[in-house]
């Protein structure tokens, strides 16, 4: 990861943009596009976010008090927002995050902030399966960690081999997710199961 204080400054950056523009055959100067390399900037700090955020931190704060709860914890149809760092276009799909907890939990909303921690970078699908599943597994140490993530890679359906609709499954299991088959089957099991309606809640 580039540093910091060793990146382009936000003047460079936008002239970056203006160079991009000009190489695709357009004029960086035309009404439509005069603002255009400040907001890709933007666009570009709230897309890799996950530079300046640290995943470990997000799973520091556990809780105890669980009355001894021992079963699965999946949190499912998280929606993943990358970008494929070959093409530098759009990652779009969701992750199923699950683990069986050893004494203590953590919140359910920061295991949806490590998935985007990761994904708010340039990425591959596969590296980021594991990384999502290796910082839980190192930070919480639970009995074992599954995460399953389905995403649509524009660098597949919009250029290249064009194949609209073709989606990338990848997984990740660790502890009694690999080593014990019927906790693997329960949790794709339910993975498999219609997504519970908002509207029913």
């Amino acid at each position: 990861m580039t540093p910091i204080d060793s990146r382009p400054t936000r003047t460079e950056a936008e002239e970056a943009v203006r160079t991009l523009l000009r190489w695709a055959g357009e004029d960086p100067g035309r009404e439509g596009l005069r603002d255009t390399p400040t907001r890709v900037i933007k666009s570009y700090g709230e897309f890799f976010a996950g530079y300046a955020e640290d995943p470990v931190d997000m799973l520091r704060r556990t809780f105890s008090e669980v009355d001894d709860y021992d079963e699965m914890v999946l949190l499912r149809d998280i929606r993943v927002e990358s970008h494929c760092e070959h093409h530098m276009v759009p990652i779009i799909g969701v992750a199923h995050v699950a683990y069986l907890p050893r004494k203590r939990v953590v919140g359910i909303s920061k295991l949806a902030r490590v998935v985007d921690a990761y994904a708010r970078r340039f990425q591959i699908q596969e590296r980021l399966t594991a990384q999502i599943a290796n910082t839980i597994n190192e930070e919480l140490q639970p009995y074992g960690v599954g995460v399953v993530i389905e995403a649509a890679h524009q660098c597949m359906t919009t250029r290249g081999v064009h194949r609209p609709g073709v989606s990338m499954v990848t997984s990740r299991m660790l502890g009694t997710f690999r080593t014990n088959s019927d906790t693997r089957r329960e949790f794709l099991s339910i993975l498999n199961r219609p997504a519970m309606s908002s509207a029913g809640i």
